[in-house]
């Protein structure tokens, strides 16, 4: 594994003195330095990083590093895909004004819930109306989980189900009495408080390819007053954290919800673009975070699903979409492309082949608008993975590289970070490459 993403440690930007360094450093106090900074495992104990479990996200050692690593101190940086906030929070500290886009309406609230300035007194109060409300609220589970998955709610399907009908509706209580709140950025942090309750009161675990039950589930059923226990410390953490940082350097931010494919175009022009784009790797990021979107009332039909899951990257084949794409000038893409349809009899899915080009198709629309909102001297950072399919490796910074001179971007280097498991189809070992792409 690699822990560093540069050869030489470049001057730091804030120096020792600076308020905003004194914050920044008590912010990331807890944080192993001993694993890759491209990875959120080591920040998964952090103020804001704690609020709730984001396995995907990097720690802000990268997004520190980035910075570090430009040719002049940035004032305005960009997201395209911003996940849990780890890029606009950590800019918060370094008191650089973020933009960030986000896809998933629940991540949308997390964001928008790290990066507000808050009332925390008003908050509170908020908080404990929410509790008085729910004592009294009545809830129908059917009409208020329409569309949704059959085993969401007890009794389930086939004699398996997700919540317990006891924690369903003290969650849906909670979600009912939170719609109540006037303020909208505390139905925001209120959400986050709820949804990081649902994985671990449910009876599944959630990994990248979907769900799968948990050992003895059947025994260990949480209810009601477990839910709201959960709901009350997930409260209190996030309490806690907004009253030790809110006097970050940057207070402001901008938060465009929707398609990066379509987003980018509508921000401000910025010095510094920092992303980690999904990968082709058939991972179905909106499956992966379907209990928070159907418990919280995101979705309310499966319209409202199939509506969501076509704004996402077309990075895997989950759903049936046109994954038609122009051709693109990578001739490494052109030799992946043509060595999976040789092998289409193989894959798993013979879709694999289209959504690949499909995936590219879409960065390339990213970067060419990246191109568009970076000014002069700027630069990009990448970190993306390498997949694989029936033996054929999809070398993605080799195939974004030579896609940047088409989109008018150019590639300044492009360096492994650390190594991934292949999925289980493809025996589980650390042969694939996670890698830092830093263009301009």
């Amino acid at each position: 594994m690699i822990n560093t993403l540069f050869e030489l440690p470049a001057a730091p930007i804030l120096p020792v003195s600076d308020h905003r360094a004194s914050l920044f450093n008590r912010w990331l106090a807890d944080h192993d330095g001993t694993t890759p900074v491209s990875s959120n495992q080591p920040a998964l104990r952090l103020p804001f990083q704690r609020w709730f479990k984001f396995k995907e996200a990097f720690s802000p050692r990268f997004i520190l590093d980035c910075v570090q690593n430009t040719d002049r101190a940035p004032q305005t940086c960009l997201d395209p895909f911003g996940g849990s906030g780890t890029t606009a929070l950590t800019c918060q500290f370094l008191g650089i004004l973020p933009t960030t886009i986000e896809v998933n309406p629940f991540l949308g609230d997390l964001i928008e819930a790290k990066l507000t300035r808050y009332n925390l007194p008003s908050l509170q109060r908020d908080y404990l109306r929410v509790i008085n409300i729910t004592r009294t609220v009545k809830v129908n589970l059917m009409t208020m989980l329409v569309g949704a998955p059959v085993t969401m709610v007890e009794p389930g399907l086939d004699g398996r189900w997700i919540f317990s009908r006891d924690a369903a509706k003290r969650i849906l209580a909670l979600r009912t009495a939170i719609d109540m709140i006037a303020t909208e950025s505390h139905r925001s942090v209120l959400r986050v408080a709820l949804g990081s309750v649902l994985v671990g009161a449910s009876n599944v675990v959630v990994n990248g390819k979907g769900r799968k039950y948990r050992n003895g589930w059947q025994e260990r059923q949480k209810t009601g007053h477990d839910i709201e226990m959960g709901f009350r410390e997930a409260f209190l953490t996030i309490y806690t954290d907004l009253a030790r940082f809110s006097e970050r350097p940057m207070r402001d931010f901008v938060l465009h919800r929707g398609d990066s494919r379509q987003l980018v175009d509508a921000s401000d022009p910025v010095d510094l673009v920092i992303f980690s784009p999904p990968y082709p790797n058939s991972f179905d990021y909106t499956d992966i975070y379907n209990l928070e979107l159907w418990l919280l009332g995101y979705l309310r039909s499966r319209t409202d699903n199939t509506l969501l899951r076509n704004q996402t990257v077309r990075s895997h084949v989950q759903i049936k979409r046109d994954f038609s794409a122009t051709e693109l000038e990578s001739p490494e893409l052109r030799r992946v492309y043509r060595a999976l349809c040789r092998r289409r009899a193989e894959l798993w899915d013979a879709d694999i082949a289209d959504m690949v080009q499909a995936y590219f198709g879409d960065m390339a629309t990213i970067l060419r608008q990246v191109r568009r909102k970076l000014r002069r001297g700027g630069r990009a950072f990448l970190a993306v993975g390498n997949s694989k399919y029936a033996g054929v490796i999809i070398d993605t910074p080799k195939i974004l590289s030579e896609l940047a001179p088409s989109v008018g971007l150019r590639c300044l280097s492009s360096s492994p970070i650390r190594s991934m498991r292949a999925s289980a189809q493809q025996g589980g070992r650390a042969e694939l490459h996670e890698s830092l792409v830093v263009m301009t």
